[in-house]
């Protein structure tokens, strides 16, 4: 979340990240419990140029995470349209903060369904004929009929997804089924209602993906392929995974067999990017060796050629294969995890592969040099901002500090993670930024850049992007004054919509510079102009700098477009034939649509009110008087009353226009100060940093862990609680905005 301190009780996370069983599914089933209205809800990328891209990514994968030490997080979700929380317990959740990172994205986030080893056999049953009464039952008359197929457990998954807000299952049957055909056909009719209840409680966009494991005849027989002993379990999904041992010419085979169907009969037609070829990281049996050879196996699904898709099974080999090493840091394992998604800072002549291991009778294959794994997919922006929000703090869901506004207000010496605060990190800067000279052509070469976080200085959260800029001197006449563009993060935009985009920086170095905002297009898009404003500037504390722009695309077009939010960056030289050096760094990128017309009254979110229940017996032992859960209240401010000026009862002009939506909040934090005294001021600046929500997926939410608090306020007799909120847009709201609660220690527990 971050949160202050260590060692914190299990009250601050996630409700039931698993069942190891179908009965415990069961006995969550029947005590209802309400949405997790603090996940952020899918909402689907625009698409833009790339809305009928014919490959696509699913990654899988599933990491233990810990509120106080770095852990391993996944940064590149431009790459991958979905990806799938997998554990091998029998029902995976994916954690609330895995949710809101993939849908803060454009991403679908799933949770897994499976069953191994003989133990999952009576399982397997139980799924198709649903949870039995204890009494004595049967049918009223004997039948021939075969296995009926209940309902019962496709819409309890489908409640809990819906309750824990992900977008459906990975279905992995890797035990034989007895049953042979009887229960496999069964299997097949269950995997439609499963979607059926999904779309249904869901959304539409809800999936279910079947894995290459057992076949029509019930045995466990993986076949790394499409073919017609699996076919039918990928009729009624969404996708389907084969595994990922298979040989070269396989692929292509997938491919010719799902064009050789007659798909007449479907309900719906299957496309060859429904295939997802599986591919392991950790290279088990997979073609390439894995690791930094993922390339070679990518190259055989061909995902821009063949059009079938890419299951990339095990990603986080990068961190669990290193952790263990001498000299191991999480800045080592972020240079080694961009180098396999993205490629080297600088370009490598020779990067060291895994040794190529053919199987039997598989043909010789040449790839070439290390290629990183986003070569073979389209960068895809986030949602178009006048549909959610684009708000990015260059956060990796790491750190070792928190800051707001420019000020730090927690160091931890050991670290937090928290996925609910990942963003993006620029999707355009890394491995290097790519500088052009702007409205002009120069002869010389373009000044060299690199990029970076920062867990050191940050603007609002735990980091802040990085760019170092170095430019030769140069001779010309010119030279004195130089620009360039610097692309940070692509956006799909909407032809004539308003926009406004708030980028906050400051800039080291000794030489001057002249920084403004702006938006072009990109790719066939180049061309467009855009009507920007002129920027406003405000100054703040710690140096930071905030640009504020409106722009518009005026052009006619139905469909969205795909164009770069960045810099303008003018410095300047008193000597232009010596070298200079400076860097950037950028706390905060935020794009959102203006007010519909000047006639639109503003909206102001606001807390309310706030309130503290004590926990009367701490689970874990630690006691303390202010142990317990704040809630609180949020609304709307409508702002200063407007002066009536109706002509008359037919005057055609409202007295105020207000369909519009409100901002929404994207966390919050929690502060606490210890009373000095009754009529003494309380000012909420005074006040300790404790914490932020987003661990637990709750909104409105806080559980005061006993470790939160610092020592000071352990041994209070009173203390006020305040919650402020930061919405979606990055507005840290001002304390007038903001509520408290006091809280007083309970007689004798002091």
């Amino acid at each position: 979340m971050p949160l202050r301190g260590a060692q914190h009780s299990c009250l601050v996370s996630d409700d039931a990240p698993f069942f190891r069983s179908l009965a415990e599914l069961d006995e969550w089933a029947t005590n209802p419990v309400p949405k997790l209205e603090g996940v952020l809800s899918f909402t689907p990328r625009s698409g833009g140029e790339t809305e009928n891209a014919i490959n696509r990514g699913k990654l899988l994968g599933g990491y233990t995470e810990s509120p106080t030490a770095p852990a391993y997080t996944f940064n590149f979700w431009s790459y991958c349209e979905s990806f799938i929380y997998f554990s091998h317990h029998r029902v995976t959740i994916p954690p609330s903060g895995w949710v809101t990172a993939a849908h803060r994205h454009g991403v679908k986030m799933l949770g897994n369904l499976i069953f191994e080893h003989a133990e999952s056999e009576a399982d397997c049953l139980r799924l198709l004929v649903g949870a039995l009464p204890t009494a004595t039952t049967g049918p009223a008359k004997s039948n021939a009929h075969t296995l009926p197929v209940s309902p019962h457990y496709a819409r309890v998954l489908a409640d809990l997804a819906y309750q824990r807000g992900f977008d459906g299952y990975l279905l992995n049957v890797e035990a034989p089924l007895r049953g042979g055909v009887e229960q496999t056909r069964a299997l097949t009719l269950w995997i439609a209602m499963l979607e059926q209840e999904l779309k249904r409680k869901v959304g539409v966009h809800a999936e279910v993906v079947w894995y290459d494991s057992v076949i029509v005849d019930g045995r466990l027989a993986w076949q790394d392929r499409l073919n017609s002993i699996n076919l039918p379990f990928f009729i009624p999904s969404t996708a389907f995974f084969s595994n990922y041992t298979w040989p070269s010419p396989l692929p292509a085979m997938t491919a010719q067999y799902l064009l050789s169907l007659d798909q007449m009969h479907f309900s719906r037609r299957k496309q060859l990017k429904d295939l997802y070829i599986g591919v392991d990281v950790w290279g088990r049996g997979s073609h390439g060796g894995g690791g930094l050879g993922v390339f070679r196996a990518l190259e055989h699904i061909s995902p821009e050629t063949l059009g079938l898709s890419v299951a990339l099974f095990g990603h986080a080999w990068t961190w669990e294969s290193e952790q263990d090493k001498p000299g191991w840091s999480w800045k080592t394992w972020w240079d080694y995890e961009c180098k396999l998604w993205l490629g080297p800072k600088e370009q490598e002549k020779d990067i060291p592969l895994p040794p190529m291991q053919l199987k039997r009778g598989e043909p010789p294959c040449d790839h070439g040099t290390f290629k990183p794994i986003a070569d073979y997919f389209p960068r895809m922006p986030p949602p178009d901002p006048k549909d959610l929000p684009f708000f990015t703090t260059f956060s990796p869901g790491v750190g070792w500090s928190w800051f707001v506004r420019g000020r730090k207000v927690l160091h931890s010496e050991t670290g937090w993670t928290d996925l609910s605060k990942t963003t993006s990190i620029g999707d355009m800067v890394f491995p290097r930024a790519m500088l052009a000279w702007e409205n002009i052509e120069r002869e010389e070469a373009v000044p060299a850049a690199t990029s970076d976080l920062s867990m050191d200085d940050g603007w609002l959260g735990g980091s802040s992007l990085v760019v170092s800029v170095s430019a030769p001197g140069s001779e010309a006449e010119d030279a004195f004054f130089r620009c360039v563009w610097l692309p940070i993060q692509s956006l799909a935009i909407t032809p004539r919509q308003s926009y406004r985009m708030s980028v906050i920086y400051k800039v080291d170095g000794s030489v001057d510079t002249d920084v403004g905002a702006s938006v072009k297009g990109l790719l066939e898009h180049a061309d467009l102009v855009f009507e920007v404003s002129s920027p406003s500037e405000a100054s703040y504390e710690e140096g930071w700098t905030e640009l504020l722009l409106d722009f518009t695309l005026p052009i006619d077009r139905s469909a969205d477009i795909t164009a770069a939010a960045g810099l303008v960056i003018g410095f300047a030289c008193e000597d232009p034939t010596q070298a200079v050096d400076f860097s950037i760094h950028v706390g905060s990128l935020s794009v959102y649509a203006n007010l519909p017309t000047p006639a639109h009254t503003p909206l102001s979110p606001k807390v309310i009110w706030v309130d503290f229940r004590a926990v009367p017996e701490p689970m874990d032992g630690a006691a303390s008087p202010f142990a317990g859960t704040l809630t609180w209240g949020t609304g709307i401010s409508l702002g200063p009353l407007p002066t009536l000026s109706l002509s008359s009862a037919e005057d055609p002009k409202p007295c105020w226009v207000l369909d519009h939506p409100p901002s929404a909040f994207a966390y919050f934090g929690v502060y606490a100060l210890a009373h000095t005294g009754e009529g003494a001021a309380m000012p909420p600046e005074e006040a300790i940093f404790v914490g932020t929500t987003g661990l637990d997926g709750r909104a409105n939410r806080f559980y005061v862990d006993p470790p939160c608090l610092p020592a000071e306020l352990q041994s209070a007799r009173k203390v006020r609680f305040f919650v402020q909120g930061v919405t979606d847009r990055g507005q840290v709201l001002e304390w007038e905005d903001c509520a408290f609660v006091d809280v007083t220690a309970v007689a004798g527990e002091k």
